[in-house]
């Protein structure tokens, strides 16, 4: 990564970042992150060692991925030698242990690629499925556990009603379970009711997060998702294609807003609730497009209804967050205009054109 793409990750870390002394109960802390070289991970190290070199918060961090350090070297070189961060080298699935000086846990294991969900969707259950097992069975034993973080899915509401426009946390719907498609999801459900069993059973603190639509830097730009296709699309020059008749509503997190969500969500949240993260400002694929497409100097074509997609088939995934905004104060600081110019200038910086 180069210094000016590093400078624009500790920029918007500092722009997130609010009111820090809530984050009080971390300094001095051990944290650790599975799935820890994701997006998530990177994000939150990022946020993280923000608050250490800003206001010697001297948390620990440990990142526990299957394949450990390796990811770093050319994603985040600068992460790599650092005092604070220790890798663990670690299928999830397979997890006996954990050092048991660890206080806080965010399980965000798991990769929401649906590619990867058609391909093998028996590994990707197991991950899921098995992965929170091993997890919550190790967290059983620390001695000082004070939070364990699940990252489930906002995708576990199943389809939005079309007259529904944002999915409170109260909303009871789910996936279609003789799908295929819906492999990653049920794991994900079954996940949260593993929760609920090790929290009543062992008095396990945990809380459950249910993450929508991300974008920013560390998100690679080859992912089945529309906002990623299409900033991928207009770096190469274009057309920008939209699948379908571009009326589908999609709304999108910046990086550094939410991991400053789920660090504020794991000291202030409540034991046994579910928080909706993302934005609830929904934007339709085709202004979406244009967005992006304003980004360029020469603006990109757009195509709408390319592929093999429904033409006048939409949709909605758009969360009601009132909860987080209400009870811990939590707000959007990167507007989706900035979150589509940083996240283009970062990968231009990068070369990261996938």
């Amino acid at each position: 990564m180069s210094l000016e793409a590093e400078k624009i990750v500790r920029q918007d870390c500092i722009r997130s970042s609010y009111d820090v002394s809530r984050l009080e109960p971390l300094r001095g802390e051990h944290i650790l992150i599975t799935g820890g070289t994701g997006f998530m991970g990177l994000w939150l190290s990022e946020m993280i060692t923000y608050l250490n070199d800003q206001y010697d918060y001297r948390i620990k961090i440990s990142l526990l991925s299957r394949r450990g350090a390796e990811k770093l070297q050319n994603v985040a070189p600068h992460l790599l030698n650092r005092s604070d961060i220790s890798f663990i080298q670690q299928d999830v699935k397979n997890l006996i242990s954990l050092p048991e000086d660890v206080n806080w846990i965010i399980h965000a294991a798991g990769n929401p690629d649906n590619r990867e969900h058609a391909s093998d969707p028996l590994q990707v259950m197991r991950v899921v499925a098995n992965g929170t097992a091993s997890v919550l069975e190790a967290a059983t034993r620390l001695p000082n556990l004070k939070m364990l973080l699940n990252i489930s899915s906002g995708l576990i509401y199943g389809q939005q009603p079309l007259n529904l426009e944002k999915i409170p946390e109260s909303y009871i719907g789910g996936p279609d379970c003789a799908s295929i498609k819906s492999a990653y999801v049920e794991a994900k459900r079954f996940g949260e009711t593993l929760c609920a069993t090790y929290r009543n059973q062992h008095r396990l603190a945990i809380i459950n997060v249910r993450p929508f639509a991300f974008i920013g830097p560390y998100q690679l730009l080859d992912r089945p998702w529309a906002i990623n296709n299409f900033i991928n699309e207009g770096l190469r020059g274009g057309p920008i294609r939209i699948q379908g008749n571009g009326e589908t509503v999609r709304s999108y997190l910046y990086g550094s807003d939410m991991a400053w969500w789920l660090l504020n969500i794991l000291v202030q949240g409540t034991i046994s609730n579910n928080y909706n993260v993302g934005s609830d400002e929904g934007i339709t694929l085709f202004q979406l497009a244009q967005k992006i497409a304003g980004n360029f100097p020469i603006h990109p074509e757009i195509l709408i209804g390319v592929g093999s997609a429904k033409k006048n088939i939409s949709s909605r995934f758009v969360p009601n967050v009132i909860q987080v905004q209400n009870s811990l104060r939590l707000k959007i600081t990167v507007d989706l205009d900035t979150a589509i110019e940083q996240t283009i200038k970062w990968n231009q910086l990068n070369t990261l054109i996938k």
